[in-house]
């Protein structure tokens, strides 16, 4: 019988270095895996907004296979507890063994900032040095180190609902290297800012397209479902829009709003991330441009992230 390891939350992230990850998220793009529609479950939780559960396999030609289960309880803020719990489970597809336990929440964190790098690494400008994070949260703290790995980020903005949490990030930032700061005015962030992403549970607009400016990336991640919103139609209509997956036309507010609205259509989303890692399209096409992403994530990722980890876990190990 095969080993099972079981590794908790800083275990994982010890080993899902971003530069590391990016790289191993580009080549799961490039040579793809079955990763079957995930399943969406919504919780009615009384005195509380409702639940989602969350159910995401995949499996790859490597004999690797595996399932994250993801609850997701926005109700969870109020009580200063976090939103996304999260566990991922490694299997042999050809055994069936399962040979680990990672923590989903590590992996969910760092695979989401790594796949929003590796598509700036192709949509924004090569010269960006200014960051703005938009939600401060576990998904928020990850970006800007995410960012460091493929542009050349030196400040960083951080804005959120909540200022006293947005200044704890900017201290930590401050301690690794950046030039931080936070703001209460997400306006005047945005005009600042090369690259804006924006990683909330939002189910209202915050960035705004007339805000944007020439140049600009904006990558929208936090939203997973039709009804959340991370940004209006104005910015679809003033950007060249990419997108993670076809998941996105399917679960993304960002993306079906505009196209139920006619501002914009399956055929005019220039690429998907495995076309910009199998070089079908080439990304940004001026320095003018405004580029958006918009991701929702997928189980291919969770498996890249998680065969890298378990590699690593068990070279060391068998070196050791």
């Amino acid at each position: 019988m095969t080993d099972f390891f079981a590794l908790g939350p800083q275990e994982t992230k010890d080993l899902l270095p971003f530069d590391e990850l990016i790289e191993a998220l580009r080549s799961g793009f490039v040579e793809g895996c079955e990763a079957p529609l995930r399943h969406h479950h919504t919780i009615k939780i009384p005195n509380d907004p409702d639940a989602t559960l969350l159910l995401m396999p995949a499996w790859n030609s490597e004999q690797l296979g595996g399932i994250k289960l993801v609850n997701v309880n926005p109700g969870n803020a109020d009580r200063g507890k976090a939103a996304l719990s999260a566990s991922y489970l490694l299997f042999d597809t050809k055994t069936g063994h399962h040979l680990a336990m990672l923590d989903g929440g590590e992996i969910t964190a760092r695979r989401t900032a790594a796949a929003s790098a590796l598509a700036a690494s192709y949509l924004a400008n090569p010269e960006a040095e200014t960051l703005l994070v938009v939600g401060g949260g576990r998904l928020g703290s990850n970006l800007p180190y995410a960012y460091r790995a493929v542009r050349p980020i030196k400040n960083v903005i951080v804005w959120g609902r909540n200022l006293e949490k947005s200044k704890a990030l900017v201290r930590k930032l401050k301690q690794d290297g950046f030039n931080a700061s936070a703001s209460a005015y997400l306006k005047h962030a945005v005009e600042e800012a090369d690259i804006i992403t924006c990683a909330t549970l939002s189910k209202e607009p915050l960035v705004k397209g007339d805000w944007l400016q020439p140049g600009q990336h904006l990558d929208l991640i936090g939203g997973f479902t039709p009804l959340m919103r991370e940004t209006d139609d104005q910015a679809i209509l003033r950007s060249s829009v990419f997108i993670d997956t076809d998941g996105a036309f399917s679960e993304s507010g960002d993306i079906i709003d505009p196209i139920k609205n006619g501002v914009l259509s399956k055929e005019e989303v220039k690429a998907d991330l495995s076309q910009l890692c199998n070089k079908k399209h080439s990304g940004r096409q001026t320095a003018e441009e405004i580029t958006l992403f918009k991701a929702v994530g997928t189980a291919l990722e969770d498996l890249a992230a998680a065969t890298l980890a378990y590699r690593k876990f068990t070279g060391r190990r068998n070196s050791a």
